[in-house]
């Protein structure tokens, strides 16, 4: 008998339970993702979203549950994800460049003993086009603003030639032409056959920038189209009544 063949998942998670102390972060979390879409992670503040996403990284210790990575344990999963961090978690003070920052996503491709190639460095270069940050690559990186922190690490993560990137509040204090310039990124790397989880926190948004929204608060509460998603009784129950939320959704048209 002939079955047809089922494209691997980008993600898988069986179970997930991640705790801090005596409280979960994390609850018996099971979802699974499909390759090339542009995903959205929502929920209130303290939700568990960004210890969803350093899961998938393996930055934090599980509980009990199971991950794979495009059909591999996490463990075996290492060069398989590149990860855009929030802006906070980074000491802009140091004294490196934006090429030298978007040259970090090459390093699990050079050999300790080796320099950078003429191939990375043509990746490094193609990856700050993208984000259009080429013009300021010898510049320090404390000494720009906001967006352009972002988008500098955006051409790391790109570099790296991984099919899972993971993004942690990438449009979190920026302008509205960073906004614009980000989704196009985003858009631009889907196109490329890559899959992307966003942690974002705008709802009023979410159904514009994303194919499908994961909402979290400790578990999962929905996994889909943002339509399904964002359902007001559903809202509601995540977000504990916060009525500002749904009447801008509903302004918008999203609910």
């Amino acid at each position: 008998m002939i079955t047809e063949s089922r494209e691997v998942a980008a993600f898988s998670v069986k179970n997930l339970t991640v705790s801090y102390g005596p409280r979960p972060a994390l609850l018996d979390v099971s979802v699974e993702v499909e390759q090339g879409q542009l995903i959205g992670v929502i929920g209130p503040n303290g939700s568990g979203k960004s210890t969803f996403i350093k899961s998938l990284l393996g930055f934090v210790k599980r509980d009990f549950g199971s991950i794979e990575i495009l059909g591999q344990p996490i463990e075996k999963a290492k060069g398989m994800v590149a990860y855009v961090p929030q802006r906070g978690s980074v000491d802009w003070d140091y004294p490196i460049t934006v090429e030298e920052v978007a040259l970090m996503g090459r390093y699990g491709n050079i050999p300790w003993y080796k320099s950078a190639s003429k191939e990375d460095k043509r990746i490094v270069k193609e990856c700050l086009d993208m984000v259009r940050m080429s013009d300021f690559r010898k510049r320090q990186i404390g000494q720009l603003s906001g967006g352009q922190q972002q988008r500098v690490f955006m051409a790391r993560a790109l570099a790296q030639g991984a099919d899972l990137l993971l993004l942690d509040e990438p449009f979190a204090g920026v302008d509205a032409a960073t906004e614009n310039a980000i989704l196009d990124v985003l858009e631009s790397a889907k196109a490329a056959g890559r899959t992307l989880v966003v942690v974002h926190h705008d709802l009023a948004t979410a159904a514009e920038y994303f194919d499908k929204l994961l909402l979290i608060k400790q578990r999962l509460f929905a996994y889909g189209d943002p339509s399904a998603v964002l359902k007001e009784d559903l809202l509601s129950e995540v977000y504990e009544g916060e009525l500002k939320v749904f009447a801008t959704l509903k302004q918008n048209g999203h609910i």
